[in-house]
């Protein structure tokens, strides 16, 4: 006998977790569907993952495909892929099928060809090829982020036509998310567009021909960059995606590429913090700890490397002991300039900006602004050391040095992302690592090298 669920609207989020607990230890799948329908998609997602991975997946079993297709929407695309793999091959087609073409081929390319076959042939034929079709294109194009159902009418269809076969299927509107009909020729080329209001308000006996004007299309190729600057320059919901042939293959939405800037922007900030791929700590322990732990054990190396600048002088920091106050001060600062000049090339490359072989103007304009910062944060921490240990000798050696080091710190960060993209290597993951080492070096050789030299003085 079921015991009566609370009242979802009036509880806490953690009386949501237990009612899910208990709805899933009776096997109710209706009382399951029903206190995850009353939450939002994320809360939903972020119950589920709560539980073991085996239990997780009997959960999904039991939810309605369109909620778990929602879920799987919702979440990364590599938990994604494990909660279908988890599934019977009956119930991830169900699921499978309600997904948003372009989310199809998102999860396809993330399964195994075994797998991802199965999920293909348990659905349409036509909805199958056009997911075949949207896995061959580049992530982060037109191609890659469109939706592969167009809303399309042939030219020489009446308008009273289009509007009794959108009254007869409701599921038309929805599915195309709105889009505004797309007139094709008999090539499939894009020769027009209407809007939904254009339809309504036209004679129900004109031709669709009449009342279109001509579409603005986008390549299949085009990046995610140049759609950006797309949709901020016009005011559109979409636009119909055409490959070489120029025949309509797709549409891009403003919703689509949105999102895909906001997850290129994420993955970027987790990659300069040595996180690489969709972590969560809902994943298996082993694979969380190996992923950091390849970005970690090189960062150990590095820091090896600078701190052995140190030993070499050892007799000048047991001589003027106040130096070691100051050392991480100097590499701190620099470094923080540093990660400014890596900011701003990561999101210039990221637009299409600068190209590796625009180098030398980077640096030039790099080692511009670290000369003027370099020297007043050096005249700043100069006067601080002076004042604060009563040596003006020792408050030009940290002064002098912050001064020289900012200057290598933005050199390195407007530079190095440029040299590690032209050589294939991620310039979010490792810009980061090389900048901390190489400023961390050159920091204490520039303070300790400088008060050798300065010793008499700094003694007195």
């Amino acid at each position: 006998m079921n015991t009566p669920l609370m009242d979802i609207s009036e509880t806490r989020e953690t009386d949501i977790s237990d009612a899910v607990e208990v709805a899933f230890a009776q096997e109710d799948a209706t009382a399951l569907n029903e206190i995850l329908e009353r939450v939002t998609i994320s809360e939903a997602l972020r119950v589920v993952l709560d539980f073991s991975s085996q239990d997780r997946d009997s959960l999904i079993s039991l939810l309605s495909p369109e909620l778990a297709s929602r879920l799987i929407d919702e979440a990364p695309l590599e938990v994604a892929a494990d909660l279908m793999e988890g599934q019977s091959p009956a119930k991830a087609v169900e699921i499978f099928d309600e997904l948003d073409s372009d989310v199809q081929a998102d999860v396809i390319a993330e399964l195994d060809a075994e797998d991802a076959e199965a999920l293909l042939a348990g659905i349409d034929p036509d909805d199958a090829a056009g997911v075949r079709r949207l896995t061959q294109y580049a992530a982060g194009t037109a191609g890659g982020l469109m939706l592969a159902d167009a809303f399309q009418f042939r030219r020489d269809q009446t308008v009273g036509a289009v509007l009794r076969s959108l009254a007869s299927d409701d599921e038309d509107l929805e599915r195309y998310n709105g889009q505004h009909p797309y007139i094709i020729d008999d090539n499939n080329h894009p020769v027009g567009v209407v809007s939904l209001r254009g339809l309504l308000t036209a004679k129900r006996s004109g031709r669709l021909e009449d009342i279109m004007v001509k579409p603005m299309t986008v390549p299949v190729q085009a990046s995610l960059t140049e759609l950006q600057d797309l949709f901020n320059d016009y005011d559109f919901l979409g636009f119909p995606v055409v490959d070489e042939d120029g025949a309509l293959v797709g549409v891009v939405s403003r919703i689509a590429v949105d999102a895909a800037i906001l997850a290129r922007s994420e993955t970027e900030n987790l990659r300069m913090q040595g996180i690489v791929g969709d972590e969560l700590r809902t994943m298996p322990l082993a694979i969380r700890s190996r992923r950091r732990l390849a970005w970690l054990s090189t960062n150990i190396v590095l820091n090896i490397i600078a701190a052995s600048v140190i030993s070499a002088y050892e007799e000048t920091l047991a001589a003027v002991i106040a130096i070691a106050v100051f050392l991480p001060m100097v590499s701190d600062m620099s470094g923080c300039s540093g990660n400014q000049a890596v900011g701003v090339t990561m999101r210039e490359l990221s637009l299409g900006l600068v190209r590796p072989k625009d180098a030398m103007r980077v640096w030039l304009k790099e080692v511009s602004v670290g000369a003027i910062n370099g020297v007043v944060l050096g005249i700043l921490i100069g006067i601080v050391c002076w004042v604060w240990k009563g040596n003006a000798y020792l408050g030009l050696v940290i002064g002098l040095a912050l001064a020289l080091n900012t200057m290598i710190a933005v050199s390195i960060g407007g530079v190095v992302p440029l040299f590690l993209k032209r050589v294939g290597q991620d310039p979010a993951v490792a810009s980061g690592p090389l900048l901390t080492t190489i400023t961390d070096m050159a920091g204490f050789f520039l303070v300790l090298s400088l008060a050798t030299l300065m010793m008499p003085l700094l003694l007195n």
